[in-house]
């Protein structure tokens, strides 16, 4: 298959309402989900989800985190910089159906199973 081949990512903001650099990030963010409607987005409050996040045995420390899995598999986890830039080059990089996944950690792929799981029921 062709990098040029796209596939639909599943594209989740690990956020918390309390921290305004997530505060700051959700009108850029609405702006991506509307440039980029071939994917699936969730802006996911982890203080919301305390029992899935222990599930997972996830801490996130760094606001705004990103995850980005293709059907449940993690492609990529990390605090990213709030720019419209950054999420465009990362969801044009992994968004092409041959696109190796970085190494993620085993707690990133728990999460993008359940999540994925979530979304099929």
């Amino acid at each position: 298959m062709s990098g040029l081949e796209r596939a639909m990512l599943d594209v989740v903001c690990l956020c918390a309402e309390w921290c305004s650099a997530c505060r700051a990030w959700r009108p850029d963010w609405n702006v991506a989900v509307a440039r980029h409607p071939e994917h699936r987005w969730q802006w996911l409050d982890i203080e919301d989800e305390p029992d899935l996040m222990d599930e997972v045995g996830l801490d996130i420390e760094t606001f705004p985190t990103v995850l980005i899995a293709r059907g449940g598999q993690a492609l990529f986890l990390s605090a990213i910089p709030p720019q419209p830039a950054f999420l465009d080059h990362l969801l044009a990089r992994l968004g092409a159906k041959d696109a190796a996944p970085q190494s993620v950690a085993p707690e990133a792929v728990a999460l993008a199973q359940r999540l994925a799981a979530r979304h099929r029921a």
